[in-house]
């Protein structure tokens, strides 16, 4: 007896929903990684312009690196706590601030390392950061619950670099390193399964999937850079 009926067929209203599903989630999480690439951009284009111009300077030697250090941290909340309230185009001109402040706190890192170890400490760091995204997105285990421990982990990170302000050990600090690489290698994967998931079943023009793109972006933002730091730690080459 012929069997052929009993198999899914890929031409099924069932079966072209999922493709179509997949191919739309795929398509949100480029865009998301989009964003995050231009932010990326524009924070490495202020940092280098701000030491070519020796603004660099002025910054760390004066309260305004505390200043635009809080005014990056209230950006961050503002943008987590209202994105469901605030309009598209002001996401994305939050983003684009915060990627440009960012660019001035880290215009001193090139004062500090040399081009060539920064260099490699962004290939690393791209390297790392892309496969445990990868890894993120294709994984079928659910790590949804690493993220309470990855979070304490982070408070974690600020309590030792506070303290280490006025100990000023080396060896905290490099257990400090050592700890933040960990912690937001975890962190990547921990927000690409949750972006992916965000995007299930969603129309590909609404509103709401753009400013989750935008939102999406800046967490993978934030633990690119945050890995890219604590790599510099270990890679960086001082001038």
């Amino acid at each position: 007896m012929n069997n052929y009926n009993s198999y899914p067929q890929e031409n099924t209203p069932n079966s072209q929903f999922v493709y179509q599903d997949v191919a739309l989630q795929q398509s949100l999480v480029q865009r998301v990684f989009l964003w995050m690439t231009m932010g990326l951009a524009i924070t490495g284009l202020t940092a280098y312009l701000t030491f070519e111009s020796n603004l660099y300077f002025n910054i760390a030697s004066s309260g305004m690196m505390w200043l635009l250090m809080l005014a990056e941290l209230g950006v961050v909340m503002f943008l987590s706590a209202r994105i469901q309230k605030i309009a598209f185009s002001t996401a994305t001109i939050l983003f684009g601030a915060y990627s440009i402040l960012n660019g001035l706190t880290l215009s001193v890192l090139f004062a500090a390392y040399t081009m060539e170890s920064l260099a490699l400490t962004f290939i690393v760091t791209a390297g790392m950061f892309g496969a445990t995204a990868l890894y993120g997105y294709v994984t079928k285990r659910d790590l949804s619950g690493m993220g309470s421990i990855l979070f304490m982990g982070v408070i974690g990170l600020i309590i030792a670099g506070v303290v280490n302000i006025f100990l000023g050990s080396s060896t905290l600090s490099l257990i400090t390193s050592a700890a933040g690489v960990i912690i937001f290698t975890g962190l990547t994967a921990w927000d690409m399964q949750k972006i992916k998931h965000l995007f299930s079943g969603v129309y590909a023009d609404s509103e709401e999937v753009k400013k989750l793109s935008v939102i999406g972006a800046l967490q993978l933002y934030l633990d690119f850079v945050n890995l890219f730091i604590y790599l510099l730690r270990f890679f960086g080459k001082r001038r």
